[in-house]
């Protein structure tokens, strides 16, 4: 696939063009239009935020992380690889980033909750990038999601989980009282997190 060539080659134009990007300080922001489409590419982002190309895990993180930056997801849950080469779609099984970390600035509502993902992204918890929890259907137990950006989302690991179950305080959400979190005067339930309150 050319694409892979391109952006593994360490003189491409594609790596050249990421990197410059990032040492800019900027966030690659092709179109899915501005390519033509491969189609599937033989990839895979398993749940425990691996990435595998056709069916060898990729070693160099580096080379995940470049990749990473050029990870686009459609209205439709689609998930695509957008280069400056091409485009193609890859499989993610659950969500493509793992919240490994967690830092705390602050306490009560204006404490500040911060999240750092296997690709080594910070992420504020706030109203713009909000906490879900969902229930695994099989086994009941919660499934903490946060979105990073662009409807991407890492998972939160389970001491990360833990940590904001310490964390959590009384709240009141549709006229019940729930226990969840604050982070930047807004609050997060831990159950049915896809709602929050703004203060």
């Amino acid at each position: 696939m050319e694409w892979y060539k391109a952006m593994t080659s360490n003189e491409s134009p594609a790596a050249s063009s990421i990197d410059g990007q990032q040492e800019a300080g900027e966030s690659p922001q092709p179109t899915a239009e501005d390519f033509p489409s491969c189609g599937d590419f033989d990839m895979r982002i398993a749940r425990d935020g691996t990435w595998f190309y056709r069916g060898t895990p990729i070693g160099r993180m580096q080379l995940v992380k470049l990749f990473s930056t050029v990870l686009r997801r459609e209205d439709d849950g689609t998930y695509w690889l957008v280069t400056p080469v091409e485009r193609g779609r890859i499989e993610v099984e659950d969500a493509p980033f793992i919240a490994e970390e967690i830092q705390e600035e602050g306490e009560g509502q204006t404490r500040v909750l911060k999240f750092r993902t296997n690709v080594g992204d910070w992420v504020e918890l706030d109203s713009e990038h909000p906490l879900r929890v969902e229930q695994d259907p099989e086994t009941g137990e919660p499934r903490p999601y946060i979105t990073v950006r662009n409807n991407l989302e890492a998972r939160l690991a389970r001491s990360v989980f833990y940590h904001l179950v310490e964390l959590a305080v009384p709240g009141h959400h549709n006229g019940e009282e729930i226990l969840g979190i604050w982070s930047k005067n807004t609050f997060f339930p831990l159950e049915n997190a896809g709602q929050t309150t703004s203060t």
